[in-house]
């Protein structure tokens, strides 16, 4: 797995903790030792243990006193829990970016054209990077703070990796449905809201 592109050591370790989940490294169920992690990536247990605190409370991984921390069991149904509440912020941030977007879709289009490279390759990391870096640029340009840190707050990108590294959907063209949305934000189309979320609730997991 080539690992997205990080800013922190704690991204750093929460990417390799994440890979070893999804690969079968950690099966659910089994202990996560903070100190063995510490130890293999030569680093102090500080951000060892903010990174496992972030994957708690995206839900991956459990503790329990006396028990340390545990890989979950995870289903298909747990997977598709965030995308209706994902779906209806980027619906609220779509309808207060309308204007925005409208008048400049730059950053729209620099994530389009990194998809379509991605789905050349194909490439899955990149598809999953740059999809998500699309609509956090929606969300951002909707200028609600308060929307934004909810949004990050639901660990979209974790969840998207999981969804495809682990029931591994059909193929399909990112770049051009991420286009049709640029179109739709250019033409000012009343529906933009519903269009996203129609179009975040299409990513979810199949039961």
């Amino acid at each position: 797995m080539t690992p997205p592109v990080v800013h922190s050591l704690r991204e750093q370790i929460r990417e390799h903790i994440l890979e070893g989940i999804i690969s079968g490294r950690w099966q659910p169920g089994e202990r996560i030792v903070e100190r063995h992690i510490a130890v293999e990536l030569e680093v102090s247990q500080t951000p060892v243990r903010e990174a496992l605190r972030e994957l708690e409370s995206l839900r991956l991984i459990e503790s329990a006193p006396n028990k340390g921390v545990r890989v979950r069991s995870l289903t298909a149904a747990d997977l598709k829990e965030s995308y209706p509440v994902r779906a209806g912020l980027e619906q609220v941030a779509a309808e207060l970016a309308a204007s925005k977007l409208a008048a400049d879709t730059t950053a729209l289009e620099r994530e389009v054209a990194a998809l379509c490279e991605a789905d050349r390759a194909p490439d899955g990391e990149a598809q999953v990077r740059h999809t998500v870096a699309f609509h956090r640029e929606i969300v951002l340009a909707s200028g609600n703070s308060v929307l934004l840190h909810t949004w990050e707050s639901l660990g979209v990108e974790v969840w998207t990796t999981l969804s495809i590294r682990w029931l591994s959907p059909e193929p399909r063209s990112h770049a051009q449905e991420h286009q049709e949305l640029v179109d739709a934000f250019r033409r000012r189309d009343p529906a933009i809201g519903e269009l996203l979320r129609t179009h975040v609730l299409s990513c979810a997991p199949r039961l």
